[in-house]
């Protein structure tokens, strides 16, 4: 059984503009151990999607409206709310991408790290101390007894990230939630906290799901990756499927969009268009406005899902296609050219990445 399983997540925000259908038909699993990537532009619904795991979509414009949200076996969404913290830091968790808002500029670090601690375990007195301390040395914070009476801005931001982290893992969660976590780091900080991430998963088993725009990150971290757009998933695969052959136009254009180190080019391939937003309700699929691959179908009835592969589903009219044709459709009907590397051969347009095997 699968420890966190999202069915049909509508998540709505309702403001003087319209309903917004931030989180419109979201569904997806994730096992214990393994990690999940939800990858897509900004504003396509991945952090309404984390807040919604949590309850903690901010009220009262945002409600979540239907669908269920399974963890270990039990409905988050019949909870109340005094069940929800007992679930929320001791069972998942989350690291925010700011952890300048995360942490109380006026609390101590021992404070911060200390009060999922006490309040979930109990502890007081030294052995609050003593569970604080070693929390900031899973994370790797030089010298934690002297630094845990310290203060947020005597911290660097990698430093603060970590901080975070041991925050979040202080009462060994089963799954933990990292929104964007190495946005505000620099690329050597950010290449540490990712190890770090994956040793802390090694240690304590944790699902973790990672929510990024990065597929340099995917590709390093990830086992299984679903591709939001317009709050809907509309891909998903493991790592290697996706990179390898992409159903899914949107897909398809992000793993283009990244820049390959290997090949000189004039000009950078960019999704044409404005991403839309769940303000405007689409009788058909909600990328047709933006897709090379449109036809008349994809803007007055919606994409069935197909599946492509055991395990790679992609909700597209023409995902057949686009999975088995992909590189030189896009290079067709966009004009730009196919990525191709120094020897002629068609690649994925994951540049760089490789992915890993799985864990």
């Amino acid at each position: 059984m699968a420890l966190l399983e999202v069915q049909d997540l509508h998540t709505y925000l309702y403001t003087r503009q319209g309903v917004n259908r931030a989180v419109h038909g979201v569904s997806f699993q994730l096992d214990r151990g393994r990690t999940l990537g939800l990858v897509g532009e900004s504003g396509s619904g991945k952090t309404m999607t984390a807040m919604s795991i949590l309850r903690l979509v901010p009220r009262p414009a945002a409600r979540i409206v239907s669908g269920k949200i399974m963890f270990d076996g039990e409905d988050l969404l019949s909870k109340s709310e005094a069940e929800m913290r007992k679930v929320r830091g001791a069972e998942v968790a989350i690291i925010l991408q700011d952890p300048l808002s995360s942490l109380n500029p006026v609390f101590s670090i021992k404070f911060q790290v200390g009060e999922a601690i006490k309040l979930h375990q109990g502890l007081t007195g030294a052995d609050l101390s003593n569970e604080v301390m070693e929390n900031l040395r899973r994370v790797r914070v030089p010298s934690p007894k002297e630094r845990m009476g310290d203060y947020p801005h005597q911290f660097s931001g990698g430093m603060r990230q970590r901080v975070v982290g041991a925050i979040a893992i202080s009462c060994q969660p089963k799954l933990l939630i990292a929104d964007e976590p190495t946005t505000a780091l620099d690329s050597t900080i950010q290449a540490q906290y990712l190890n770090l991430l994956r040793e802390l998963q090694d240690q304590l088993n944790l699902a973790l799901l990672f929510i990024t725009h990065d597929f340099g990150i995917v590709a390093k971290m990830c086992d299984d990756v679903a591709v939001m757009y317009a709050g809907r998933i509309v891909e998903r695969a493991t790592v290697r499927d996706m990179f390898a052959r992409p159903g899914h136009p949107y897909a398809l254009a992000l793993l283009q969009a990244v820049p390959k180190m290997e090949i000189k080019e004039d000009r950078l391939f960019a999704i044409e268009g404005v991403p839309a937003t769940g303000h405007t309700e689409f009788a058909g699929c909600s990328f047709a406005p933006r897709c090379p691959f449109a036809i008349d179908k994809c803007h007055v009835e919606p994409p069935p899902v197909v599946t492509l592969e055991p395990g790679h589903e992609s909700e597209c009219w023409r995902a057949q296609e686009v999975f088995e044709h992909g590189t030189s459709l896009l290079a067709t009907h966009s004009g730009a050219p196919g990525p191709q590397t120094p020897a002629e051969e068609p690649s994925s347009g994951a540049g760089d990445f490789e992915p890993e095997e799985a864990s």
